[in-house]
């Protein structure tokens, strides 16, 4: 089905000059998203034809007038719901942005709430590609001249960019959340699911006034993993589990089996980006874990997951962004907080003391 919406003319004159205000555009991976956030900032989506050719070739059209606009372009980088792939959701955004740049667009943003590619952000063997790097450069090339995105897998791909990168996060949504759920405090110790993830536990540890815990696994192959050991206390206390995406689900699912035989009473996990690849939502309801709590970066409805499911709304999150950026206002204190650093901003080394090794099995 394209994606047709009328045209209103938002334009004004100064002089002899027509200005444009801020026009947000979207792609159909999350059209949901992009109406929330046009909402919230008492705007509309601009008019552009998104569609297929007879021979699936991406067909684009930006039906109004762009020129000396600051345009934004919604587009997460995942299976679409009418049933396109990532690649489909890959090659509409890099269409949109050289079309828009080809109409005198006078800036172009690409807001990517989930930055596809990501976990292919470095070779593990002879021979790869590191693809999160060339989808960088493709969208540089297309014409993006600043990204915003969410909860990036690994912070450094920010760094495979020569254009400002905003790499907002879920946390601080999230924390709130948990809080209203009444879940923090001496009763609660988050978890991280793997070592690399410490400084964002640490966060949520932070902000929820808990105590802190690792698991440690290894991965056998790509999408399998196992746990080995658990760093810390987690008997008798409500264990959080945080990462910043669910795939395939055995992950989580094998460490809430863990962490319930350690002595933790309930598991609740949050995640910034559900993707629920293959089996996953099969693998999570039939889990030990009692709530999974993920974004909206990716579309999902919870009728659709079922009811061990909570989607929170980043909408808010990215309407304020983008209007900062608009304003030429800082993003970053969006989240700055004088006893809470951004996960990014703090030592790899947890600050929590942690006791020494123990087998969960």
């Amino acid at each position: 089905m394209p994606f047709n919406l009328p045209a209103t003319s938002d334009a004004f004159q100064q002089g002899n000059a027509v200005i444009q205000p801020p026009l947000l555009f979207s792609g159909t991976s999350n059209r949901d998203l992009a109406d929330e956030i046009a909402k919230k900032m008492q705007t509309r989506i601009g008019n552009a034809l998104v569609d297929r050719f007879k021979n699936d070739e991406c067909r684009i059209e930006i039906r109004e007038n762009v020129r000396g606009a600051e345009v934004f372009v919604l587009q997460s980088l995942c299976r679409t719901p009418w049933g396109g792939s990532v690649n489909d959701a890959v090659m509409e955004l890099l269409l949109m942005i050289d079309a828009l740049r080809r109409a005198s667009a006078h800036r172009i943003t690409a807001v990517i709430p989930y930055y596809g590619y990501a976990k292919q952000d470095k070779k593990t063997k002879g021979r790869e590609p590191i693809s999160a790097k060339l989808l960088a450069n493709m969208l540089e090339t297309a014409g993006a001249e600043r990204i915003v995105t969410l909860d990036l897998h690994a912070a450094q791909i920010q760094g495979f960019f020569d254009v400002p990168v905003d790499n907002l996060m879920a946390a601080p949504h999230m924390c709130n959340h948990l809080r209203n759920e009444k879940l923090f405090g001496e009763r609660v110790v988050v978890v991280s699911p793997d070592a690399g993830g410490v400084p964002r536990a640490e966060f949520f540890a932070k902000r929820l006034k808990s105590s802190l815990a690792v698991i440690i696994k290894r991965r056998p192959e790509p999408d399998v993993s196992e746990v080995t050991h658990i760093v810390g206390d987690v008997e008798g206390k409500v264990a959080v589990v945080v990462d910043d995406m669910i795939s395939t689900g055995g992950t989580l699912a094998k460490a809430a089996e863990a962490l319930i035989k350690r002595g933790a009473t309930k598991v609740v996990t949050c995640a910034t980006h559900g993707l629920f690849a293959g089996d996953a939502v099969r693998v999570l309801n039939d889990s030990a874990i009692e709530r999974v709590i993920v974004t909206n970066s990716v579309p999902h409805t919870e009728v659709e997951l079922g009811a061990k499911f909570k989607i929170l709304s980043i909408a808010q999150i990215l309407a304020d962004a983008i209007k900062r950026i608009t304003a030429n206002r800082s993003v970053s204190e969006l989240f700055a907080r004088e006893d809470d650093a951004p996960p990014q901003q703090q030592s790899l080394q947890p600050t929590l003391e942690l006791p020494e090794l123990t087998s969960a099995r």
